[in-house]
């Protein structure tokens, strides 16, 4: 969830501003109960060919180099962001099926980006040309997801009339009003609906639809997602979910089984290489047909809710039946074994009337499961396989058919292969025929421009949406208002009762390990993926591949629990601010309650289902609790706080630097190390410092930190780092060359700690880069401000007015530079570059391109502040030398991670690996 979605040097006001303007560009569509399983074509049941089909490479297709996805809290389906996606496109692609239809468009963005002086100055100094790297981020355009029943046939073409998609889309109506309109135009379309329905599109859109083959858009729709998204791949075991990583490298051959009325299974070997290699015609079309002759049910949903409360005893013949509840332990079968699916209605006089629906729903979804599953692996070891990955809407995100078929893989393989599953298995088909369009860049596209949001976009409770879209803010907190009024909790899905826990083809049957296994595909895949562009990796990590942000492991539910009762107990005080920020107002305080409300929805949802929104961390909660911050126009809750905090700070630094400069260069190493630690203290996120802010001035409590500051750290590493500074009496080291400071709150930690230790580092002759956050988070310095706290600190400091002005960063000198005037040469500069998100941890995965370019030259990092050290960070491993700085402020963390107390600190130096 790391990254941003605004304009980092947009204003704060502007921000809102353009993210409001952009949701009310968004649609979304009520997600619609399925009536009819998605069907395929008479090929899913086709004779297997042998030979293999390529994609034409004189084919236009689309650009989705850099792409981006973004979406709404209730979507499966993430929408896409394009920036760089050329003018001359079609905006619309389909997948008609038997039972939903699937919609893919396109809308652009506007160009937001802008250039000040002071970054003009920065990209000279980093060699970042403006034509190559685009200052982070830029929004080119967006790619939409929408479904509708094929029933309602109808409601798809006046949305796709209302938003002018087979004109080009309303973005171009409104920015280029002269714009011909294409009478002829034509959408590329797939599925068999593309033949039946293509006159009823002639007749009321005017449009003709360009056929592409299913095939085709299937295998790359695929290959996209497996190669774009981090986490769009998972295992499904016992109800567990477990995303994993595609390397790109090692993406192919791998088999792709498409379940829908019948099954395909298609072996991949590369971009627009591929074979339909099996395939069978017992699948999502026999589940349904049968149990709606069996069971009445006239849905496919139904007859799954139904397969939830069964129990296959009743029907199925197990191992046990046969021999007297003894297993067949010579050949390896347990007495749960089912010998036979359905194989105890033989012997018993009843009739169809005397069996429960729900338990014959269960008997026939294992059967069809564990026989698609065979029969894939089975597939899957002709060709020597490991891959296999279930797409189709028979699957559709329900918990207890991924959880059969995983097992019917891992059982047969003897655990040698897995099964995987995909979030966006709907969509394969409509967003390949998308792509068809023109000519795209899949091998830029990068893992690292992923990012997951989850806004509420629509009336959303107990796992189900309730009305149309929410146009704008107002409609939504409205809505929150209303379920609040009737007493309703804003939750998510209330997990039904497990199947039996009995055994089908020869092998045990899945169980969960949480107890429960839902039924609703809403419940695996709630969570939405965003991608940011021009995000980077940074590049000084040791290995990016093995690289994991997050220190706490949130897998363990108690640590889970712990962390929620912290964030919901701060919540109150975290309002207050909020609301004060923006002036106390009755639309504040109302803005402030829905944010409260929203935030707790989230951590309920996460609760229950930690995997929701992927793969979950410490730092991924914080900086969800930053973005529905945003979401409800709270830009920057501490900034009246990080005012005065600043000028207090600034006030005193005058005399600390006196201090400081009366020592000795060894003393004063140690004393600016112990300045850093002490001026950590200050930490809103914190309980147990908010409890000190009541207590206390800062400058109080700063003196009181400093006192009680007293070697040895619980983790000191400071005599090695002090070695490699100044080496022995006989050997003085080289100093650093560039140093990299991430910086962490506002006030005394950066006014007191950091600029200080920046400051000696410059006396040394070290380049310093401060690295701070694109967009506020609690009282975190931004990029934004540090420029303007470096002034006023300069005027105190020569050092810091001389490395300032060769950094660019006061204005004054910048416009005697640009008058041609030289600026102070002997001076090693003085930088501040944003690292490309908003939230008080990182995840250097996904960091600015003006930060990976500050980092190719540094070798030295500092990393300051428990986030971004502690909770993040903590254990990674850098290609130059590294120094963590912390004072750990919650007893937990202190107890779990260095087996100290609140307040204990680290100071942790790595030298380059």
């Amino acid at each position: 969830m790391a990254g941003l979605t605004q304009h980092p040097i947009l204003g704060t006001n502007d921000t809102i501003k353009e993210e409001e303007k952009k949701k009310q560009e968004v649609d979304q569509t009520k997600p619609l109960s399925l009536d009819k399983l998605e069907g395929q074509t008479e090929k899913d049941m086709a004779p297997v060919t042998g030979s293999s089909i390529h994609r034409s490479g004189s084919r236009p297709q689309l650009d989705l180099s850099k792409a981006a996805i973004q979406g709404t809290f209730e979507e499966r389906d993430p929408t896409i962001l394009l920036p760089n996606q050329s003018d001359h496109l079609s905006h619309l692609a389909l997948d008609i099926g038997g039972s939903l239809i699937k919609l893919v468009y396109f809308s652009r963005h506007e160009d937001q980006s802008i250039d000040d002086k002071r970054k003009k100055t920065l990209k000279e100094r980093l060699g970042i040309s403006n034509g190559g790297r685009r200052s982070y981020p830029v929004l080119g355009g967006r790619l939409h997801f929408v479904k509708f029943e094929t029933t309602k046939i109808n409601e798809c073409l006046d949305f796709i009339y209302s938003k002018q998609l087979h004109r080009g889309g309303m973005d171009v109506r409104i920015w280029n009003p002269d714009a011909p309109t294409n009478e002829n135009a034509v959408i590329k379309a797939t599925g068999g609906g593309a033949y039946k329905f293509a006159d009823l599109f002639k007749e009321r859109l005017g449009v003709g639809l360009d056929k592409e083959d299913e095939m085709n858009c299937l295998v790359a729709g695929a290959n996209f997602l497996l190669k774009a998204i981090r986490h769009e791949a998972f295992t499904h075991m016992e109800g567990q979910k477990e995303f994993v990583q595609i390397d790109q490298n090692e993406l192919y051959p791998y088999l792709l089984v498409n379940i829908g009325s019948g099954v395909s299974m298609i072996k991949v070997d590369g971009e627009g290489k591929f074979q339909r290699v099996s395939g069978t015609n017992v699948g999502g079309g026999t589940y349904w047909g049968l149990g709606r002759l069996l069971t009445k049910c006239k849905s496919f949903d139904e007859l799954l809710e139904l397969s939830q409360r069964g129990d296959n005893r009743t029907i199925d013949m197990l191992v046990g039946d046969i021999y007297g509840g003894m297993d067949y332990s010579k050949i390896g079968l347990s007495a749960s074994t089912i010998a036979s699916s359905f194989g105890k209605t033989i012997s018993e006089n009843k009739e169809l009337e005397d069996y429960r629906p729900e338990d014959i729903s269960l008997s026939l979804l294992r059967m069809i499961s564990y026989n698609i599953g065979q029969i894939s692996y089975l597939n899957a070891l002709r060709f020597g396989l490991k891959r296999i990955f279930f797409g189709g809407f028979f699957i559709r995100g329900h918990a207890y058919t991924m959880d059969t078929i995983s097992f019917a893989v891992q059982f047969w393989s003897k655990g040698e292969a897995q099964a995987m599953f995909l979030r966006h298995e709907g969509f394969l088909g409509a967003l390949g025929a998308f792509m068809s369009y023109e000519k795209h860049g899949l091998d830029d596209l990068m893992v690292h421009h992923l990012v997951e949001r989850f806004p509420m976009g629509a009336p959303y409770t107990g796992g189900k949406i309730h009305g149309p879209p929410l146009g704008d803010l107002n409609e939504k907190i409205s809505w929150m208002e209303k379920f609040v009024r009737k007493g309703t909790e804003i939750t998510a899905p209330v997990p039904m009762d497990p199947p039996g826990t009995t055994g089908l083809g020869g092998f045990e049957v899945p169980s969960s390990k949480g107890g429960t296994l839902r039924s609703d595909a809403s419940a695996l895949n709630i969570g939405v993926l965003h991608l940011v562009p021009t995000l980077e990796v940074f590049p000084l990590l040791v290995d990016p591949k093995s690289y994991e942000p997050n220190t706490i492991d949130l897998s363990d539910h108690s640590e889970l629990e712990y962390w929620f009762t912290v964030l919901s107990g701060h919540l109150p005080d975290l309002v207050d601010k909020a609301v004060a920020s923006e002036g106390g107002t009755e639309d504040a305080k109302r803005r402030g309650d829905a944010f409260a409300r929203a935030f707790s929805a989230h951590l309920a949802r996460l609760m229950e289902e930690p995997a929701a929104y992927g793969k979950l961390g410490l730092a991924n909660l914080l900086e969800l609790r930053e973005e529905c911050l945003r979401e409800f126009q709270f830009v920057d809750c501490y900034r009246s706080i990080k005012q005065r905090e600043n000028e207090a700070s600034l006030a005193v630094l005058p005399d600390l630097l006196m201090e400081l400069d009366s020592m000795s260069e060894e003393t004063r190493m140690l004393s600016l190390i112990e300045g850093v630690l002490a001026a950590n203290i200050f930490d809103w996120g914190s309980r147990a410092c908010v409890d000190l802010y009541h207590k206390g001035t800062i400058i109080e409590i700063y003196r009181m930190s400093r006192d009680k500051m007293h070697r040895p750290w619980r983790v000191d590493d400071f005599d090695v780092f002090q070695k490699r500074m100044f080496g022995s009496r006989d050997k003085k080291p080289r100093p650093h060359k560039r140093a990299l400071l991430f910086v962490d709150n506002s006030g005394a930690d950066v006014v007191l700690g950091m600029l200080p230790l920046a400051r000696e580092l410059l006396r040394r002759g070290t380049e310093v880069v401060l690295v701070a956050n694109s967009l506020p988070a609690l009282n975190d310095v931004t990029a934004m401000e540090l420029p303007e706290i470096v002034a006023e600190a300069a005027k105190h400091c020569d050092i810091l007015r001389r490395a300032a002005e060769a950094g660019g960063l006061l204005v004054d000198a910048m416009i005697s530079n640009l008058d041609g005037s030289k600026g102070n040469p002997s001076s090693v500069p003085l930088m501040v570059v944003e690292n490309g998100c908003g939230s008080p941890c990182i995840d250097l995965r996904q960091v600015s391109s003006e930060l990976a370019a500050a980092a190719k030259e540094a070798d030295l990092i500092i990393l300051e502040g428990m986030g971004r050290a502690l909770h993040t960070n903590f254990n990674a491993r850098f290609k130059c030398d590294a120094l963590k700085l912390a004072m750990v402020k919650n007893q937990r963390l202190a107890e779990k991670l260095i087996k100290g107390n609140i307040y204990d600190c680290v100071c942790r130096y790595e030298p380059a690996s």
